[in-house]
C-alpha cells in the first residue's frame, strides 16, 4: 500500500478524549438518519469521545432522564438498513421557550455535553443555533438557581453545534442533496413505474401528488426520472392559461400513439395568483376537456418510509464522520456549521447563512418573484428545471433551428442501467437543436454493418425507466473495422458522434481519434458519456449505471443478512462484479456495513486475511450476530472467493459458520435508479449542447463540411469533484492503467479507511480532503452549473 504523504494530515493528530458528543434527530424523519447516527457514534467513540443518544429530539433534551443515554459501539449495530430514526424524533413546543432551553442546558451540563450533532431540517437547525447563542446566559441562570456549580460556567463555556440536513424534500439551500431525498425518490419512482404498467393497459391518465409543501424538488426530479407529461411545482407556477396548454399536450401525446399520461403535482403547487392547484382540480379538468379516464394517486407518507437507498447510506455515513471532524476542530469562535454535499465533495457551510438563504426562497415565492426563487434553490434545482422543459415540451417544427447536421448515438460495452435515459435525452435535445439524430444498433459492430437509422422524438418515449440497452450494445472495438465505419459515415453523412458506454467506449474513442490522420470522415466532434456498473472509466468520479448496481448489491446484502436472523452466528462471503475495479465492493461494503472488503487496488496477503478473521471472531463473541465480507471478483488470483470462504469457515469454527454468494449479473439488470436516470439525462443533454457548439465552431463554410481534428473535439464528459468537465480522451491516457482497465487514481479509495473505522478497525484516516468552512454563494460559477447530484 502507498505510504502516507507527509503533506497529509492524519486523524491521529485529532483527539476527542475528554469530549462528550450528543446526537439527536429532530423534526420529520428521513431515511438515512440511522446511518448518520451510526457514523457519529462510531467515529466519536473511535477518537476517544463519549457519545450520547438524545431520544425523541429536542423533547428528549428538555425532559432529560432516560432520554439521554450513553451510546456504545454495539448500540448502533444493525441499524444501517433501517428506515426512519431509531432514536426517535418529535416536534417540541417547549424547546421554543426560554424555560424549555434552560431545562435542556441543565440536562446537557449534568452529563458534560458541549458538542451537539443535530440531524434535521432548517427549523431544527435554527433552534440549535439559538440554543448555542444563549448558552452562556443559560449557564448563568442555572448558577443563580444553584442548579449547577459556578465553575461549570468556565468548564462548559461554549456549546458547539454541527448540523446535518435530514429532509426528504431537499428544501435546504447550500447542499445538493439532503439525507433522505434519494430514498424518497426511490419510493416515488417505484410507484410511478408500477402505475405506468396499469395505466398503459387501460389508456389512463394518472395524476400523482408527491410531498413538497414549499419545495418542488421531489416532483420535478421524479417527473424528469419517469418522463412525465406535466409537472406542477410551487417555485415555478404555470403561466395563466396553463390548463389549455396542458390538455393540448396530453391530447397530442395520445394522438402520437402514447397510451398513458402521467401528471406529477407537488402538494404545495400553486398558480400565479398563489391559488392552490389540487390533484382533484386537475383530474376534473382532464375529464371535462378531454374525456380521458383519469385517476388520482396521493403517495403521502409512503415517501418517508422504507429502507434507505445506497446513496443515502453513503451520504449519511460520510456526513456523520465529517460532523465529528468538524466538532473536534471547532473553537469557541467557530460559527455553527452544517455539513453539506457539493458535487461529490463534502463541504462545511455556516448554518445561519444556509437558513437565511432557505428563508429567502420562501420570501421570493410569497412575493411572486418566481425566477429568483428557482435561482435561490441552487444550481441543481435550476438545471433540473431547464432539462425537464427541454425534454418534455417539443417545439413545433416551424420553431426548430435548421442545422443540417446529422448526429449518431450508440452504446458500447456491457449494458448499464440509465443508458436508455441518456439516449432519450440525447435524441430529444439534438432534435431541439435542429439536428437529425441517428441511432446505431449493437455498438461499433452495428456501425460497420450499417445498422444505422434515423430516430425521432416519439421513438424514445418511455425509455427513461427501461433497464439495459434498447439500442443494443457490443464490446467490439472499431480498430479492425475503420474503413467500413468511415464508409458508413460517408453514406449517412454523420457529422458528430455520441458514444455512451464503459471502458470499451473510452478505448474506442482513442482509436477513432488516432485514426483521424488516415480517415477524414473521423474528423468530427465526438463525445463519450461514462456508463458502466464498474465505474472504472478514467476522467470521472461516477458512471451511469453504478448507482443502480450499488442498490442491487446493498439490497441483496440486506436480505442475506436478514436470512441469518434468529440463527447462530454467521458470516457471509459475497463476490461482486467490477473486473479489477473495487468500486462496487468498497462503496457497497460501506453502504451495507461490511466487516471487510477485498479489492485489487489494495493488495492483501494471508496475514491480512488471518487478522480479519481474528477481528471478526472477537466481534462475534460479543453481541454481533452476523458478519459481512465482500470480495471484488478480480481482487486476487489465488485468494479466491472459495479460498476465503474455506479459510473463514475453518478459522471461525466453534464461533461462527459461513455462507458464500456470488451476485453475478443481477448487478447489471433491473430498472435504473432515480440517480442513474437523472444523471444520464442531464449529462447527455449537456453533451449534446457541447456537440452543437463544436459543430458550429468546426464547420468550414468554404468546403461545406465539418472538420474537427483537435484534441478538444474528442472528449469524455465526466464528473470531477464539484464539476462536470469535458476532457480530451488523449489526455486521459496517462491517467489510465490499460492492463487492468482502471484509472491510476480513484477518489473512492479515500472512503476505505472510513469503512474500516465503522467496522471497528484501527486505521489511519486522511482528513486533508475533509470539508473546510466556506460561505454560501448565491450564484455558482457558470462552469459548475451542472450538478451531478440529482
Amino acid at each position: 500500500m502507498a505510504q502516507p504523504d507527509s503533506k497529509k494530515i492524519f486523524f491521529e493528530n485529532l483527539s476527542g478524549a475528554g469530549k462528550a458528543i450528543a446526537v439527536l434527530t429532530s423534526g420529520g424523519d428521513a431515511q438515512g438518519m440511522n446511518a448518520a447516527v451510526r457514523a457519529v457514534v462510531r467515529m466519536g467513540l473511535y477518537v476517544g469521545a463519549k457519545v450520547y443518544f438524545i431520544h425523541e429530539g429536542y423533547q428528549g433534551m428538555v425532559d432529560g432522564g432516560d432520554n439521554i443515554k450513553e451510546a456504545s459501539w454495539e448500540s448502533v449495530s444493525s441499524m444501517l438498513q433501517v428506515g426512519g430514526t431509531v432514536i426517535g424524533s418529535a416536534r417540541c413546543k417547549e424547546f421554543r421557550t426560554h424555560e424549555g432551553r434552560l431545562k435542556a442546558a441543565h440536562n446537557l451540563v449534568q452529563r458534560g455535553i458541549t458538542n451537539l450533532c443535530v440531524i434535521g431540517g432548517d427549523g431544527s437547525l435554527t433552534g440549535a443555533n439559538l440554543f448555542r447563542e444563549e448558552w452562556s446566559e443559560l449557564l448563568g441562570e442555572l448558577v443563580k438557581k444553584d442548579l449547577i456549580a459556578s465553575d461549570a460556567v468556565q468548564k462548559y463555556s461554549a456549546l458547539h453545534i454541527v448540523g446535518m440536513v435530514g429532509s426528504i424534500d431537499n428544501d435546504f439551500c447550500g447542499t445538493d442533496m439532503t439525507i433522505g431525498t434519494d430514498s424518497a425518490l426511490h419510493r416515488i419512482i417505484e410507484v410511478v413505474d408500477a402505475i405506468m404498467t396499469t395505466a398503459q393497459s387501460h389508456q389512463r391518465t394518472f395524476v400523482l401528488e408527491v410531498m413538497g409543501r414549499h419545495c418542488g424538488y421531489l416532483a420535478l426530479v421524479s417527473a424528469l426520472a419517469c418522463g412525465a407529461d406535466w409537472v406542477l411545482i410551487p417555485e415555478m407556477p404555470p403561466e395563466d392559461g396553463w390548463e389549455d396548454k396542458m390538455c393540448q399536450k396530453l391530447s397530442a401525446n395520445r394522438a402520437g400513439m402514447k397510451r398513458l399520461n402521467i401528471i406529477i403535482v407537488a402538494e404545495g403547487a400553486i398558480d400565479r395568483n398563489n391559488k392552490v392547484i389540487t390533484t382533484e382540480y386537475i383530474k376534473n379538468l382532464v375529464v371535462k376537456c378531454l374525456g380521458f379516464d383519469t385517476r388520482v394517486t396521493i403517495l403521502g407518507h409512503v415517501q418517508r418510509g422504507g429502507t434507505p437507498s445506497a446513496f443515502d447510506r453513503i451520504l449519511a455515513s460520510r456526513m456523520g464522520v465529517e460532523a465529528v471532524l468538524a466538532l473536534l476542530e471547532t473553537t469557541a469562535n467557530t460559527p455553527a456549521c452544517v455539513v453539506s454535499l457539493y458535487g461529490n465533495q463534502s463541504v462545511r457551510l455556516p448554518l445561519m447563512e444556509c437558513v437565511q438563504m432557505t428563508q429567502e426562497v420562501q420570501k421570493a415565492m410569497d412575493e411572486k418573484r418566481f425566477e429568483e426563487a428557482v435561482k435561490l434553490r441552487g444550481r441543481s434545482f435550476e438545471n433540473n428545471l431547464k432539462t425537464y422543459k427541454l425534454l418534455a415540451h417539443r417545439k413545433p417544427e416551424s420553431e426548430l433551428p435548421s442545422s443540417n447536421f446529422n448526429v449518431a448515438v450508440l452504446n458500447v460495452g456491457a449494458p448499464a442501467a440509465g443508458m436508455n435515459a441518456a439516449v432519450r435525452s440525447a435524441v430529444r435535445v439534438g432534435i431541439s437543436e435542429g439536428h437529425k439524430m441517428f441511432a446505431v444498433s449493437d455498438g461499433f459492430e452495428g456501425f460497420y454493418k450499417g445498422q444505422i437509422k434515423e430516430i425521432k422524438w416519439a421513438d424514445v418515449g418511455g425509455w427513461t425507466g427501461q433497464g439495459g440497452s434498447l439500442l443494443g450494445t457490443k464490446r467490439t472495438l472499431p480498430a479492425k473495422h475503420l474503413e467500413k465505419i468511415a464508409e458508413q459515415m460517408r453514406k449517412h453523412n454523420i457529422n458528430a458522434l455520441l458514444v455512451i458506454g464503459g471502458f470499451e467506449a473510452f478505448e474506442s474513442l482513442l482509436q477513432l481519434y488516432e485514426a483521424r490522420g488516415t480517415y477524414e470522415e473521423l474528423c468530427i466532434p465526438m463525445c463519450m458519456l461514462p456508463a458502466t456498473i464498474s465505474n472504472n472509466v478514467p476522467g470521472t468520479d461516477l458512471s451511469i449505471g453504478a448507482d443502480t448496481a450499488l442498490n442491487a448489491i446493498v439490497e441483496t446484502c440486506d436480505r442475506i443478512k436478514q436470512s441469518a436472523s434468529g440463527t447462530k452466528r454467521r458470516v457471509f462471503i459475497i463476490e461482486t462484479m467490477g473486473g479489477y475495479c473495487g468500486y462496487l465492493a468498497s462503496v457497497g461494503g460501506l453502504a451495507a456495513g461490511a466487516d471487510a472488503v477485498y479489492i485489487y487496488e489494495e493488495p492483501f496477503d494471508i496475514k491480512d486475511l488471518q487478522a480479519n478473521v481474528e477481528h471478526l471472531t472477537e466481534k462475534m463473541k460479543t453481541t454481533i450476530q452476523r458478519g459481512l465480507v465482500l470480495r471484488n471478483e478480480n481482487s486476487n488470483d489465488n485468494y479466491t472467493t472459495d479460498f476465503i470462504y474455506q479459510l473463514y469457515s475453518e478459522e471461525g469454527r466453534g464461533v461462527f459458520d459461513c455462507r458464500k454468494n456470488v451476485l453475478g449479473h443481477m448487478q447489471q439488470g433491473g430498472a435504473p435508479s432515480p440517480f442513474d436516470r437523472n444523471f444520464g439525462t442531464k449529462i447527455s443533454a449537456k453533451a449534446m449542447q457541447w456537440i452543437s457548439k463544436k459543430l458550429v465552431e468546426t464547420f468550414r463554410n468554404d468546403e461545406g463540411r465539418v472538420f474537427a481534428n483537435t484534441e478538444d473535439s474528442c472528449c469524455l464528459l465526466g464528473m470531477r469533484r464539484r464539476a462536470l468537465v469535458f476532457q480530451p480522451v488523449v489526455q486521459l491516457k496517462d491517467e489510465t492503467d490499460f492492463v487492468h482497465r482502471i484509472p491510476k487514481e480513484q477518489w473512492w479509495l479515500k472512503l476505505r479507511p472510513l469503512m474500516k473505522i465503522l467496522a471497528k478497525y484501527k486505521t489511519s484516516y486522511d482528513v486533508s480532503d475533509s470539508g473546510q468552512l466556506e460561505h454560501v454563494v448565491r450564484l455558482r460559477p457558470t462552469e459548475l452549473e451542472a450538478s451531478v447530484a440529482m
